[in-house]
């Protein structure tokens, strides 16, 4: 706190200084500059008839797709200075954009991130670069740009509106949540809470009980991953976070793959057994005979319970994916699309296994083979998503590069199997 007010300080006597100086002047992020501040006069700044502040750090790709816009835009409007402020791995560049961001109410959380006068906008797409434009028009005087129209572009009112074709997160969004959807211990719990009200025999009562587990624990997991989510946007301009991310996932994938090898040998990322005698319990309380309602509020608790429980076996795929996403400086209405687009994927799987259930009044268990096999593939995509984030994270914003990383974690899970296929065999082999 301390380090933070001095810099904060620091950047208050920097301001008049700083504010004036022209994009020409500035270090930009195809010069590869560490983002120093540059410096000017305040009469600059005075006889400037509009400034354009643009935050940027190195390895944003975002920014990357910002600069040639940043620049035709200072082609277009010669009156306007853009002020490149580059926040790497500079503290008092840092405050600055700290303190701006705090006098318009608003939180560094991402970049890029572009401010006129009291107007901020964080991220970069086309609308928002027509919005940019608009407004440094209207504040110079000049023609407004007429706002995009095009099919691919969605408006959602006053959250804004979203490029379709500018989300190339969301193919590994999907991609993610359908791994993490086949989360061992998510499968076990819904597994037994559907073998415990199977007795019943009665469709509409298995489906009732079902959608409410589900929906709580989705309701739960999704403020989960929005919390982290919230923590990654604070921490976001410390630059060792990715790294320490990116080792926290390495050690998520190693022990499942440990898990895999030597089931419940050494640590493990499953549900602790202490708890598994209440999760029989609350199923079978749910099947006792009682009203509907009751029986839906008992649901209600026990899912709440589960998902708490549930946290340390499945949190490693969100914390992974909420980095990415705040890599790709994705906010507001983009997050919370991506955010729902991961749930739903998420839930896929499970809702899948209760459809079936309700149609074959059977319900299927899941084996401890089958979990250690489940645990090899997401340790796997884990393992490769923690090298991802160290090497180049903008891999996992196109299709293509989402494909390569799964299906290069897929191909190596598979060997694993005939490797530890041929190995059993062997030492069956043996003993006989």
């Amino acid at each position: 706190m301390l380090l933070r007010a001095l810099f904060s300080f620091l950047a208050l006597l920097a301001l008049p200084v700083l504010a004036g100086a022209h994009a020409s002047a500035a270090a930009s992020p195809s010069s590869g500059a560490g983002g120093s501040v540059p410096s000017t006069t305040a009469a600059t700044q005075e006889a400037t008839p509009a400034t354009l502040w643009y935050f940027w750090r190195e390895g944003c790709p975002f920014c990357d797709q910002a600069e040639p816009w940043v620049e035709a835009l200072d082609q277009r409007f010669p009156d306007l200075t853009i002020q490149k402020v580059g926040v790497t791995r500079d503290p008092m560049a840092q405050a600055v954009f700290v303190r701006m961001m705090e006098e318009r109410g608003r939180r560094a959380s991402a970049v890029p991130t572009f401010i006129l006068d009291d107007e901020v906008w964080v991220g970069f797409s086309e609308p928002l670069a027509e919005d940019v434009e608009n407004a440094v028009a209207a504040r110079l005087g000049a023609e407004e740009r007429s706002p995009s129209t095009g099919a691919s572009v969605l408006d959602l009112g006053p959250l804004g509106r979203i490029n379709v074709a500018q989300q190339p997160m969301a193919a590994a969004t999907a991609l993610i949540a359908f791994v993490d959807g086949f989360n061992p211990c998510s499968l076990w719990v819904l597994g037994v809470l559907l073998a415990m009200i199977m007795g019943t025999g009665s469709r509409s009562r298995i489906a009732a009980v079902g959608i409410t587990f589900l929906l709580v624990t989705a309701t739960i997991y999704g403020a989960f991953i929005a919390g982290v989510f919230a923590a990654m946007a604070v921490v976001e301009q410390m630059g060792w976070i990715q790294v320490a991310v990116a080792i926290l996932a390495l050690g998520f994938g190693l022990i499942n793959v440990k898990d895999f090898l030597a089931f419940k040998r050494g640590p493990s990322l499953t549900i602790p057994d202490r708890f598994k005698p209440r999760i029989y319990r609350g199923g079978r309380a749910i099947r006792e005979e009682r009203s509907l309602p009751a029986t839906l509020a008992i649901t209600v608790a026990l899912a709440a319970g589960v998902a708490l429980v549930e946290l340390p076996c499945t949190a490693g795929f969100p914390v992974i994916w909420t980095t990415l996403v705040t890599e790709a400086g994705v906010q507001g209405a983009g997050f919370a699309s991506l955010l729902l687009l991961y749930v739903g994927v998420y839930l896929s799987v499970e809702i899948a296994i209760l459809v079936a259930a309700v149609v074959t009044l059977k319900a299927t268990r899941l084996q401890e083979r089958q979990g250690r096999t489940l645990k090899l593939f997401g340790g796997m995509l884990m393992i490769a998503l923690a090298v991802v984030l160290l090497v180049d994270p903008t891999l996992m914003e196109t299709l293509t590069g989402s494909l390569a990383v799964v299906g290069g974690a897929t191909a190596a899970s598979l060997v694993a199997l005939v490797v530890d296929g041929k190995l059993r065999g062997r030492g069956r082999e043996a003993r006989s």
